[in-house]
């Protein structure tokens, strides 16, 4: 008798659990395969680079595209480090020279500019920042060929400065660290900072930096993609090939690979060489993603 009364209990507790949890929905399911959908559609280009680069000149016209054929990726990569006496190597260290400075200056002076122009009241402030938020509207390739005549009259074509000079001005940039700084700066902090006698520098270094830190990765990020995939800029400014970042580089042998009679065959390298442009892009948005995190989550708590 004991044992059917709790038998019926476990099923009436169980019946109760189940009308208690809600079903599904059919829209969950919809939004899931509408996502699963959308990451196909953005790594499916990946994958093709990924299988690609393992195949050779023949493979690639040979097999089917989405799938191996005959492994040669480690072949490929030895002639993509040799081919011209190494060129590439020279070519993805300028792309992290170009990269990095920029992305740190363009990150800093947006982080310096937008703390400004949330927290400090001057004369033209608002009307300067019209012009910055309009200059978001103005296409980079717009710009570029004043830019050009600009530091060919200062004699700064064919350097480095020609690409890293121009990357460090962010309007974007400036314009998401002021609407972060609003927010993430209590104006009490700033404040009680003067009451103590420090010095305006010293509270931005100090007290805002440290609040910014989050909202200034993100910024430090999209200048770091940008200035790594920039490729009409370096390719007016720079004449010496020594001083090409990758995607000027790896567009000169893909035209070699792709021009007339006598040309040589560098599809699986050019294919190759775009494969290991874009790893340490990954890797650094990967890297710069942990401390953005871990950022979000410290001015959480101190919130």
């Amino acid at each position: 008798m004991t044992t059917v009364t709790t038998s019926t209990s476990g099923a009436l507790v169980e019946s109760a659990s189940t009308a208690r949890r809600p079903a599904r929905k059919p829209t969950s399911w919809l939004l899931t395969v509408f996502v699963l959908i959308c990451v196909g559609y953005f790594l499916l280009p990946l994958f093709w680079l990924v299988v690609a680069s393992t195949k050779s000149n023949a493979d690639l016209f040979s097999s089917f595209g989405l799938w191996f054929a005959h492994f040669n990726l480690f072949e490929n990569i030895k002639t993509v480090v040799t081919f011209q006496d190494g060129v590439f190597v020279r070519w993805a260290l300028n792309s992290v020279i170009y990269a990095v400075v920029s992305a740190v200056g363009a990150s800093f002076l947006a982080t310096a500019a937008g703390y400004a122009f949330a927290k400090y009241q001057f004369p033209g402030g608002t009307a300067l920042f019209a012009i910055i938020l309009g200059a978001i509207m103005i296409p980079v390739a717009a710009l570029t060929v004043p830019t050009y005549l600009l530091f060919a009259r200062a004699d700064l074509t064919d350097t480095y400065w020609a690409v890293i000079l121009p990357a460090l001005a962010s309007p974007f940039g400036v314009f998401l660290m002021r609407v972060y700084a609003a927010d993430a700066i209590d104006t009490s902090l700033i404040e009680a900072g003067r009451v103590d006698g420090v010095g305006e520098l010293r509270i931005f270094f100090t007290i805002a930096f440290r609040l910014l830190l989050p909202g200034s990765v993100t910024v430090l990020l999209f200048a770091l993609v940008a200035t790594w995939n920039n490729y009409f800029l370096p390719l007016i400014m720079l004449n010496s090939p020594e001083k090409f970042p990758l995607p000027v580089g790896l567009a000169q042998w893909a035209s070699t690979a792709t021009g007339g009679s006598g040309s040589q065959a560098l599809f699986s390298t050019v294919i190759t060489g775009s494969l290991l442009s874009v790893i340490p892009l990954v890797l650094a948005f990967l890297f710069l993603q942990r401390y953005w995190q871990s950022g979000l989550a410290a001015g959480g708590v101190k919130a």
